[in-house]
């Protein structure tokens, strides 16, 4: 087969193949297109920072800076409240943190509503 194509990301098999856009791996079935590849690992590249430029780790611990108002519910996150344990996500839209708010539960939360602790 053709040497500069990559392996399946789901069998590791050297038998892929371009079919349009998008590259297939006749062993899995699996389709991916080359260009959501490359962007994962350009994301990876990029550090997330926090509202005041410090950078963030799985693990951390950040306090939020502002009231949030958590969409389809009455609640609010309040200036002050301590998220535990993050885990950095590529979430929906801007939202790149993954987290447990006490009170509120699972939630994801964009970098720049938090501060470092």
């Amino acid at each position: 087969m053709n040497e500069t194509l990559p392996p399946c990301p789901e069998c590791s098999s050297e038998h892929t193949y371009e079919m349009g856009a998008l590259l297939v791996c006749p062993e899995c079935s699996h389709e991916w297109s080359p260009a959501t590849e490359e962007e994962s690992d350009e994301q990876d590249a990029k550090p997330v920072k926090d509202a005041v430029g410090n950078i963030l780790a799985d693990g951390d611990s950040v306090t939020v800076i502002k009231d949030l108002r958590i969409k389809g519910s009455s609640t609010v996150i309040k200036v002050g409240t301590k998220v535990r344990g993050i885990r950095l996500v590529n979430g929906v839209g801007d939202h790149d943190i993954d987290c447990k708010v006490d009170g509120v539960g699972p939630m994801q939360l964009k970098s720049s509503v938090v501060k470092k602790i």
